[in-house]
């Protein structure tokens, strides 16, 4: 459990992961303007006020809350050297006890896709999830068509697992999901059990 007080970054080859803070609003509100085209056909429809300053300052002080309250982790990308916001990962639905388990989400700005910063991002937030957090399951959706998606997921480790049908609302009309999982002791697909 990360809780109160602890300040959480992951530092990657390349970036840095951290919580959103209030200065990043004017970065983060560009970031997502350019982006749009590419970004609205894979999430949710965005609220009218999805980039004023109001509706981040709520993020901010969302992610704030969840830190503590141990129920999610969302964590900017920042490019070290250039202090460039590049997307951002979020391990959200943190579920304790039994479960140990939590939901992967994320997004990049369209001018930083393609670059690897995505599997780096995952691959330490996963790292992290498991040793630090003691999480044994880390979940993930995408849309079957979003290829870019899917493969990064598979890349970091992900195994298919399924299809959710009408699992989210996207771009405002719910939409089947096919589903991957990241297990911290996984032994699907060996021959024997060690």
């Amino acid at each position: 459990m990360f809780g109160l007080g602890r300040r959480v970054r992951i530092e990657t080859e390349r970036m840095t992961l951290r919580p959103p803070r209030h200065g990043d609003y004017r970065e983060w509100v560009a970031l997502r303007q350019t982006s749009a085209d590419f970004l609205v056909p894979w999430e949710p429809a965005w609220a009218r006020d999805h980039l004023t300053r109001k509706a981040f300052v709520g993020r901010v002080y969302w992610a704030q809350r969840a830190i503590a309250g141990d129920s999610a982790l969302p964590l900017f990308m920042v490019e070290r050297g250039t202090a460039r916001l590049l997307g951002a990962v979020t391990l959200d639905t943190i579920r304790r006890g039994p479960a140990q388990a939590a939901t992967l989400g994320y997004w990049i700005g369209a001018a930083h896709a393609r670059q690897g910063y995505m599997r780096e991002a995952i691959e330490a937030l996963v790292h992290y999830a498991f040793t630090t957090l003691d999480l044994s399951r880390i979940e993930a959706a995408c849309l079957p068509g979003n290829t870019a998606s899917r493969g990064v997921l598979e890349k970091c480790g992900f195994k298919y697992e399924g299809v959710a049908q009408s699992y989210l609302q996207i771009n405002g009309r719910w939409r089947t999901h096919v589903l991957y999982a990241n297990l911290r002791m996984d032994r699907r697909g060996r021959a024997q059990a060690e």
